[in-house]
């Protein structure tokens, strides 16, 4: 069994309006210095593969069909661990 974190943000050059407002919200409570907040999701999922290699596959699907919007949102699978 696999347990695989995926982050999904919006592509550089896609207005994130939940990113601009939390920036916003921060400047407001005096946290100076920040430039930019880009907000997005982390998504796990623990499933049952193979090996590590079928895993990426998988879920590099899940993502391109279901998880991630392509025409706005990147994704990036962070890390694939087995877990007992």
């Amino acid at each position: 069994m696999y347990r695989v974190r995926v982050q999904i943000l919006p592509k550089e050059g896609v207005f994130d309006p939940q990113g601009y407002t939390v920036r916003g919200a921060l400047e407001k409570l005096g946290f100076d210095g920040v430039k930019e907040v880009r907000l997005g999701k982390l998504i796990e999922i623990t499933m049952e593969a193979e090996d590590e290699s079928h895993v990426r596959t998988l879920v590099s699907a899940m993502c391109d069909r279901l998880l991630a919007n392509p025409i706005v949102e990147t994704y990036q699978l962070l890390d694939v661990e087995e877990v007992p």
